[in-house]
């Protein structure tokens, strides 16, 4: 099976999945909305793409940390 987009691992949990950063809007991680803050976050954790299930543990930890979740 060949796939357009390339399949990479998480930076976190190293699960693989399809990376369509060239059609972000159908990437798997377009589904986790951050906001500003959330993606600075990240980007200080982080350099590499996450699955959309760390960034929602991400998103998760940073609103604990500041009192928002």
């Amino acid at each position: 099976m060949h796939t357009k987009h390339e399949i990479i691992r998480c930076e976190r949990c190293e699960a693989p999945f399809e990376c369509k950063a060239n059609s972000f809007t159908k990437c798997q991680c377009s589904t986790v909305q951050l906001s500003l803050n959330e993606v600075q976050y990240v980007s200080e954790l982080y350099e590499g793409c996450l699955c959309a299930n760390c960034l929602l543990v991400i998103q998760q930890e940073y609103r604990v940390s500041m009192g928002l979740g």
